[in-house]
């Protein structure tokens, strides 16, 4: 024995040279992931012009926004897939992808309570609930990332049909499903709300006790009579 590591041994016979390490590409503002994000937001103007054509209320102007609206939800549901599937994650997809989603259905809600469609109270619990979960990430983001329960996306998939259901010009046994549609809808968005507020607080503990523990261990493990080397 040498007592030489064999990488060690198989670099010096391959010249001395180690093998260099494999650097992550960096993925571009341009893929498929954030195009498609930039798209539902180009879409939010869009969609705020046909459904407040004219008095608001011609069938087919509504069918032309509601038609925005499902193409804006379906980029909803690939995007963030693409991006993680091939590792498409830039920093302006984190920033733009929760802005585009607030956006197309805060606009939605708004537009239908201008119109009297929908109560302005279910709007105004749907709006505090995601710009209040939005702040609730960013509160613990530095200690760990709150992540997507089941209950969320069911709570998406309920928002977004029921809007789409509103946008549309709907009677009879379809305008009464709609509304239970959005009674669940508003539920599901409490409920999950007080979840992930409970998921916060309780990260943020652990994350604030970890960093505790951190600095305890730091400290502790330094000698005193080394912070100078004059």
């Amino acid at each position: 024995m040498t007592g030489v590591p064999a990488s060690a041994a198989g670099a010096s016979a391959a010249g001395g040279a180690a093998r260099p390490k494999t650097v992550r590409r960096q993925a571009g503002l341009w893929n498929i992931a954030n195009i498609l994000t930039m798209l539902r937001l180009v879409l939010v103007p869009v969609f705020v012009l046909l459904l407040m054509h004219g008095d608001g209320y011609d069938p087919a102007w509504r069918a032309f926004a509601w038609a925005a609206f499902a193409i804006a939800m379906i980029t909803d549901l690939f995007d963030g897939h693409l991006a993680r599937a091939y590792d498409l994650v830039t920093d302006f997809g984190k920033i733009a992808d929760p802005i585009a989603d607030k956006a197309i259905m805060g606009a939605a809600l708004i537009c239908l309570s201008i119109l009297g469609d929908l109560p302005w109270w279910v709007t105004g619990v749907i709006l505090f609930r995601e710009l209040g979960i939005t702040l609730m990430r960013f509160w613990v983001i530095r200690h760990a990332v709150i992540p997507a329960s089941r209950g969320g996306k069911m709570k998406t998939l309920a928002q977004g049909t029921a809007v789409g259901m509103y946008v549309l010009v709907l009677t009879g046994p379809l305008a009464t499903l709609r509304w239970w549609v959005m009674a669940v809808a508003v539920v599901l968005t409490v409920v999950t709300g007080l979840d992930y507020v409970k998921q916060a607080v309780v990260l943020r503990r652990a994350g604030l006790a970890k960093s505790r523990e951190a600095l305890r261990a730091r400290s502790g493990g330094e000698p005193s009579g080394q912070g100078s080397t004059r």
